[in-house]
């Protein structure tokens, strides 16, 4: 089963055995799933359902996938646009990304490459479901206690994961040794205040953080991340 939590995809297809060969697919590995059978459908039912990815079928009578992709943009519709094509022409890709689509998929296609484009599409625009939030150049994922600086991932102690999630959360806002203390160490702890300085020292080591941009330090009041 997929761990994203409340993602949802339509899928928009004239052919009746693909939808329902991928809404079978799509609903064993936990996402809602609806589905339209046409372009004017699919418009209207991405207004009411609010997916989070539309894989969307370019060869459709009536409205084709490029005017149903051009609504969507149209109107404001914040969505991953996923389009499935026939043909794997250059010129069918540049089209498809020149008027709002995020990825294409060509037919046939297995549907273990669809779900990891799927999957992309979601990490890459809706974090927050994979328990991630992104602020600035870092991503957050709490469930895994990972922070991802510039697309690596940092090799944290957990206490050191548990001061640079907060300074981050807390960017632009001067804290003092004793706030963070009292915030990461717990106000039970009986240790030295020069321990955030460690800390804080170690830190910007593993961001190359060598001029405190950064992670700067306010004399006599405490330390503000800024980001960029």
């Amino acid at each position: 089963m997929n761990n994203v939590k409340g993602a949802k995809i339509l899928l928009v297809d004239d052919e009746p055995h693909i939808v329902q060969f991928l809404e079978l697919g799509l609903a064993n590995e936990g996402y809602e799933v609806r589905s339209a059978g046409d372009g004017m459908t699919a418009v209207s039912l991405a207004a009411e359902f609010q997916p989070h990815v539309v894989v969307l079928d370019v060869m459709m009578p009536g409205m084709d996938g490029w005017e149903v992709c051009r609504m969507l943009r149209k109107n404001g519709e914040n969505v991953a646009i996923i389009m499935l094509t026939a043909k794997d022409e250059v010129d069918d890709r540049v089209k498809g990304l020149t008027i709002g689509a995020d990825d294409y998929v060509v037919k046939p296609f297995s549907f273990e490459e669809l779900l990891a484009r799927i999957g992309a599409r979601l990490r890459n625009q809706f974090p927050a479901l994979f328990g991630e939030v992104v602020m600035g150049p870092f991503r957050l994922d709490d469930r895994r206690k990972e922070i991802i600086y510039l697309e690596q991932v940092l090799e944290l102690s957990p206490t050191e994961y548990e001061l640079l999630k907060y300074l981050i959360i807390n960017h632009g806002i001067v804290l003092s040794k004793t706030t963070i203390l009292d915030k990461v160490w717990g106000y039970d702890f009986g240790g030295e205040e020069n321990i955030v300085e460690v800390y804080i020292r170690s830190l910007r080591e593993k961001l190359n953080d060598k001029e405190h941009r950064l992670i700067r330090t306010l004399r006599g009041a405490g330390y503000r991340v800024d980001l960029p």
